[in-house]
């Protein structure tokens, strides 16, 4: 690949990533409670990681790169949904959310 690709692909790519933490930003500061505020901050969080990532594996070629970028990738998509799961169980439980902001409330039974 020749480096005025590599470069046009890299700029792509890492601009890409700073407009998910943009976004990501934005809806932190703008949602209202605390689970619409997870959403947007592991949604374009994991999408802008990709992104540099993919970027590290395009410039970087080697099956070294590749397994780790596809490693970190996988490990980061597994575990940021969790953690904001966790998160937003705990915001529930402890009423840091907005009850009139749910559609559907299936833990309202199980709160106790």
């Amino acid at each position: 690949m020749s480096a005025v690709w590599s470069d046009v692909i890299t700029a792509v790519l890492v601009l890409l990533a700073a407009l998910m933490c943009l976004a990501a930003g934005v809806g932190l500061l703008r949602f209202p409670d605390v689970l619409t505020r997870l959403h947007s901050a592991t949604k374009p969080q994991i999408l802008g990681l990709m992104a540099v990532t993919l970027d590290i594996a395009v410039t970087n070629f080697s099956v070294g790169t590749v397994t780790l970028v596809v490693a970190i990738v996988v490990f980061q998509a597994l575990t940021a949904p969790m953690a904001a799961h966790l998160v937003a169980r705990a915001a529930y439980q402890t009423d840091h959310l907005r009850p009139d902001l749910l559609v559907l409330d299936e833990l309202r039974d199980a709160r106790g």
